[in-house]
């Protein structure tokens, strides 16, 4: 399965839409706060930066990584508020090019280093970081086993791991694994219970582990209801071609989110 048929990931143009509509042009100077309307793949927006900026302790010593990067919002977020030294990791080559593009913009290019490539291949010359951070990625990893063991080495005692990420409430059938690996590029949803086990038996300790499940049903309900509100403004601005991409991949999560069989985690580890 090709990640570009999850519909979030395809039509990337919207944000240089979204850019045009702030009345910017060229190569006009941005901010993140600007950006954060329409830069932001995860939920909750910026709120659940801050979250994690509070949770982690981030600061200006910082070392950050994070996995699955995409627009790079949250990596931009996180630099311009806390001043700490970010990398930003996406797998794929055209959202990873936007982000750099768009982070220079910000004038956040100093502290925040955009990088093309795989968590599992990439070679990190023996690089360290204080913390690796993810928001609504680490499921497209079928190697749960493999990433958790390459993030282990990238840390030093006492680093955190932070992840928003989705897990499996209930059995799915095969015909919607099939539909979720589709749509999601869903490779590794295991059930709650599973998806603490892997972390401890990769050697991390887990000190806070919460159930947004009910929390990012009420979202997604509601991202779709405005979505479709707004039927007129976003064909203006993007066309009807990636409006009923967007709508379509909103409402396949939120249908999941209200089965009751898609659920969301968000996990804070230690390694020891």
């Amino acid at each position: 399965m090709n990640i570009k048929s999850m519909k979030l990931y395809s039509h990337i143009d919207r944000v240089y839409n979204e850019v045009a509509e702030l009345g910017k042009t060229g190569d006009d100077r941005l901010t993140a706060a600007e950006l954060s309307e329409f830069d932001q793949m995860h939920y909750h927006g910026t709120d659940a930066m801050d979250n994690a900026i509070h949770i982690i302790g981030i600061d200006k010593s910082t070392r950050v990584l994070e996995i699955g990067s995409g627009f790079g919002g949250p990596a931009r977020h996180i630099a311009h508020n806390t001043g700490a030294r970010i990398t930003a990791l996406e797998l794929q080559s055209d959202q990873n090019k936007m982000a750099s593009e768009l982070t220079e913009r910000c004038g956040l290019s100093t502290n925040l280093t955009h990088v093309c490539g795989d968590i599992l291949t990439y070679d990190w010359q023996q690089q360290q970081f204080d913390a690796i951070v993810s928001w609504l990625a680490i499921f497209h990893i079928p190697e749960r086993k493999r990433l958790l063991a390459l993030s282990g080495d990238l840390l030093p005692s006492g680093g955190v791991f932070y992840t928003e990420d989705l897990f499996s409430r209930q059995l799915f059938s095969n015909e919607e694994r099939a539909e979720l690996a589709r749509g999601l590029y869903a490779n590794h949803l295991p059930d709650l219970e599973t998806y603490q086990s892997e972390f401890e038996h990769a050697g991390f300790a887990l000190e806070r582990v919460d159930d947004m499940s009910d929390d990012w049903t009420d979202f997604t309900t509601e991202r779709l209801s405005d979505y479709r509100v707004g039927r007129a403004r976003h064909v203006r601005v993007h066309g009807e071609p990636t409006y009923f991409a967007m709508e379509e991949f909103y409402e396949l999560v939120n249908r999941y989110f209200c089965s009751g069989k898609l659920g969301g985690i968000r996990l804070l580890a230690r390694k020891p």
